[in-house]
């Protein structure tokens, strides 16, 4: 018995001295001790020690700074320390709380490069708090810099280090961050659990009425009940179960008969009902129409009382601007309205039952400014159309961009475009440029050869402004040696054209659409262009509208009751926001070579 020990024991201090020999300069190290709360006494006791027992205590006190609100002071002690040659964990720990930092000060992808650094691949070594800490700096990191996919697959890999609150949080973090994805999204083969949380968003933002979403719901619920959402359903879904439906009964559609854009009411009408009859013949419950003449209709007081006589659920329409402003004009109406426009005035309290719905330029000004700001952009100038339209734009993008931690460098609006050269020159200050290399010349009083050089303070330029004019607009700035900057804008520069002649000048510029006019295949849209040809051009963008218009109106009541749901239409993702108003998130192209190319 005694031999056969000694064999084992021997083969095992021989084996330990051989991992000693090998992995002595591979050591991981220890975490900084974070224990104590009294960061004086931390400071006073890193100060008598030496080498690494010193830098543990100032990263324990640079920590327990930041903990404690001091931001500045934990900023600094950190940067007093030289940690290129420490060892992974002190590494990751020193790395993790300064991205926590840089997330503070709005500094997404400062955080994400401090996350990079070649000592996280052994994060997995180190104790499970740690790990958690990293990851959801992480998570927030990618979140906050507009990397949507890989923060969910970030949240979905920690899921199984949390405890039963953190993991509770960091399932509605995931639902909060898959229901913002821009479909379609691309899983891989092995990720089962994320192609059933987008099966799941897929499902809430779809069509159909919310008791077709109730029954979706429960039978999803069924069918993948070893799903982290089946488990524990995120708040906002199982308050979508919990709500007692409002099915409508008689929806009222109010249009012009005759306007000076007669076509585009056409096309809201068209639309509207193309999406109604399909939905009637899938066998979806509807609601009975009545159809009423805005040329026709008397003051707002004699409209409601005919609704209120006719026993109207949900008004839709006016379209006419000036109608839905006399509209939000009111304190309250009596009958829930769905505007196809937004009124002008802007007042901090909303009208009770009224809810907007448009083709917002604002909106793609707001989304463009989360494009640029998800591409790494950081300081914009703005090039809009002079006069009302381009002022409400500018202010949309200047708010937004500004919101995200943007700097907005300048502004400029567009006048006619003989001015376009002139007004980029002195934007783009190449004037100085030129006076500096005259000075320089003067000076070694011989002649120099140097080419203007634009300023450098810009990333990008943000554009809103028609066709014919944004045409001019990328020529110019390769003219004036600013061809590097990428130009981001409105759907305003798409002109519906084929022509790729006319299309050349308007390469590399990124700019909102409608789905409508980049998605090829859609039952309903071939259905309406089949009927209506005119539904291939830019004319599209109205019948869209319109279809998604009886889409809002059937989830209307689960669109206000969560108001963090979307929907996902023909005119983009649409959701209630501020006063009852219909934010869109629509998609993105670029013209290539002359012809228009979705972006992802």
């Amino acid at each position: 018995m005694l031999q056969h020990l000694r064999l084992p024991l021997a083969l095992g201090l021989l084996l330990g001295l051989a991992a000693c020999a090998s992995t002595s300069g591979d050591s991981i190290g220890s975490l900084p001790d974070t224990r104590n709360a009294d960061l004086d006494k931390t400071l006073t006791a890193a100060g008598k020690k030496k080498g690494d027992e010193a830098t543990s205590l100032y990263l324990a006190a640079a920590d327990l700074a930041w903990q404690q609100g001091d931001s500045l002071k934990a900023r600094s002690l950190l940067e007093s320390l030289n940690l290129d040659h420490a060892l992974p964990a002190r590494k990751i720990f020193a790395n993790t709380l300064s991205a926590e930092l840089a997330l503070a000060r709005k500094q997404p992808e400062m955080a994400l490069q401090l996350l990079q650094d070649p000592a996280f691949d052994r994060l997995a070594e180190l104790p499970v708090a740690q790990q958690v800490r990293s990851q959801e700096a992480r998570a927030r990191a990618l979140e906050e810099s507009g990397q949507l996919l890989p923060a969910v697959r970030e949240r979905i890999y920690m899921a199984g280090l949390l405890d039963q609150q953190a993991a509770g949080n960091n399932l509605e973090s995931t639902w909060s961050l898959v229901s913002r994805l821009q479909m379609p999204v691309d899983s891989r083969a092995n990720e089962t659990e994320l192609r059933g949380w987008l099966a799941l968003s897929r499902m809430v933002r779809g069509n159909g009425s919310l008791v077709e979403k109730q029954l979706k719901l429960r039978e999803w619920i069924a069918a993948n009940s070893l799903h982290p959402a089946a488990r524990q359903l995120p708040a906002e879904l199982d308050k979508l179960l919990a709500l007692q439906p409002q099915p409508l009964q008689r929806v009222a559609l109010l249009l012009p008969s005759h306007d000076r854009n007669q076509k585009v009411v056409n096309a809201l009408r068209n639309g509207f009902l193309a999406r109604y009859y399909e939905a009637r013949e899938s066998g979806q419950t509807v609601p009975e129409l009545l159809f009423y003449d805005s040329n026709q209709t008397g003051s707002p007081e004699e409209l409601y009382r005919q609704l209120q006589q006719d026993q109207v659920d949900l008004l839709i329409g006016p379209w006419e601007k000036e109608l839905v402003t006399r509209l939000a004009e009111q304190a309250s109406l009596p009958v829930a309205t769905l505007a196809l426009n937004y009124a002008d005035n802007h007042t901090s309290q909303a009208t009770s039952n009224l809810y907007q719905f448009g083709l917002s330029a604002e909106d793609e000004a707001r989304m463009a400014a989360e494009r640029a700001w998800a591409d790494g952009m950081r300081n914009a100038v703005v090039l809009v159309q002079a006069g009302d339209w381009g002022r409400r734009v500018q202010a949309a993008f200047a708010g937004h961009w500004q919101q995200l931690g943007g700097t907005l460098v300048d502004s400029v609006y567009l006048g006619q475009p003989v001015e376009l050269a002139q007004q980029l020159g002195s934007l783009l200050r190449l004037r100085d440029s030129e006076e500096r290399s005259k000075k320089l010349a003067d000076t070694l009083q011989t002649r120099i050869h140097s080419q203007p050089g634009r300023r450098r303070d810009v990333d990008f330029v943000f554009l809103a402004a028609p066709s014919q004019l944004a045409r001019q607009v990328r020529p110019t700035l390769i003219f004036q040696y600013a061809g590097d900057l990428p130009v981001y804008a409105t759907s305003a520069i798409n002109p519906g054209s084929q022509d790729s002649a006319l299309l050349h000048d308007l390469d590399g510029i990124t700019f909102t659409e409608v789905p409508w006019l980049l998605n090829t295949s859609d039952p309903l849209k071939d259905g309406i262009i089949n009927r209506w040809p005119e539904a291939a051009s830019l004319m599209g963008r109205f019948y869209a509208m319109g279809a998604d218009t009886y889409q809002l109106a059937v989830q209307l009541q689960l669109l206000q009751a969560l108001p963090n749901t979307s929907t996902e239409g023909l005119t983009g993702q649409m959701q209630l926001g501020k006063q009852n108003r219909v934010e869109r998130h629509t998609g993105w192209a670029q013209f290539v070579d002359g012809k228009l190319e979705p972006l992802p």
